[in-house]
């Protein structure tokens, strides 16, 4: 039961109404949270840890800070009788056993156990990639991602293949790289039973059968069940022809058109690649071709230094960074 003022503002809970605003950013459902978020831009933090010395705005918050000093974890799970510092780390676990999942993407249905999660996921929809690379300008939907591609700059490989040498950047994909001298596919279909060596092929796959169609075209509305079709797509809008046939210099929007193109040149080849029998007229095609089974990148972005097969590639590439 609520009294007076308690009652109206639970009932704000199910209004989404939020009548105090704080001029800087947010609206807030009760006056004590906006007074507790303005304390973000005055500076104000009274309350002191004696331990370590951090300061909080709120009394509250160093409450649930100083569980982190005594190890205490009074909240328990009856499911499994995992403990944790905070009840509303308790109510996110339980989540785990009761399949509950109350935050909902307004695009798309689909839905979360975690209100993190469901922000991340919006950044599908709305293109944001709010984590910068401070060396070569790229942007990351997640901070995951960029962590990881930061790696890219240090030229650090510490993971390697015991069979084949190989080195990688990532244990993750090392442990994919595995897969194709175990053979192991991990991830089954239940629908049709086909099998899958990693986890996103085994997602792709299962948009067929769900019907699933997460990625929208801004300009034409028409929907996608993955980001590679809708990138194809945006080249109809765009006008943009990236692909080049290096025999007669004419461009495609995709790939497919590019080899479909080719086989009008495929009749006078003499010249053949060693390693996959492939033909070819021009000896200037073979070298480039080669590329393919030397790994040879000779054409560099000067920016971030990636490396790149074709001067063509590079140039694609250097769109990014204008």
């Amino acid at each position: 039961m609520f009294r007076g003022s308690h009652l109206e503002d639970h009932i704000r809970i199910h209004t989404e109404e939020k009548p105090f605003k704080c001029e800087a950013s947010d609206n807030f459902s009760e006056s004590g949270d906006k007074k507790g978020h303005m304390k973000m831009h005055t500076g104000d933090a009274p309350f002191k840890c004696e331990i370590c010395d951090k300061m909080f705005s709120e009394r509250g918050n160093l409450k649930r800070h100083m569980t982190i000093h005594s190890g205490d974890k009074p909240f328990r799970c009856e499911f499994c009788d995992k403990k944790f510092r905070l009840n509303s780390n308790l109510k996110a676990h339980m989540r785990i056993h009761t399949g509950h999942k109350p935050f909902k993407c307004k695009t798309c249905d689909k839905t979360f156990s975690e209100r993190g999660d469901c922000k991340k996921h919006m950044r599908i929809h709305t293109g944001d990639r709010p984590f910068k690379c401070e060396d070569c300008a790229k942007n990351f939907r997640h901070s995951s991602n960029l962590n990881k591609h930061m790696i890219t700059h240090t030229g650090d490989r510490p993971f390697k293949c015991e069979v084949c040498d190989k080195m990688f950047i990532l244990n993750s994909r090392l442990k994919k790289h595995m897969m194709i001298h175990t053979g192991d596919q991990p991830f089954k279909c239940e629908a049709c039973h086909k099998t899958f060596s990693e986890s996103g092929n085994y997602n792709k796959h299962m948009r067929i059968h769900s019907g699933d169609k997460p990625f929208k075209c801004e300009v034409c509305e028409k929907l996608f069940s993955e980001s590679s079709n809708l990138k194809r797509h945006l080249t109809i809008h765009s006008g943009n022809k990236t692909f080049k046939c290096e025999v007669c210099d004419k461009m495609f929007r995709q790939n497919s058109g590019l080899k479909q193109h080719m086989i009008i040149h495929n009749k006078d080849k003499t010249l053949k690649c060693k390693v996959c029998n492939k033909m070819f007229r021009h000896s200037c095609s073979l070298k480039v071709h080669m590329r393919i089974h030397t790994g040879n990148k000779p054409f560099q972005c000067e920016v971030c230094n990636e490396m790149f097969r074709h001067s063509g590639s590079l140039k694609t590439h250097m769109m990014i960074h204008i």
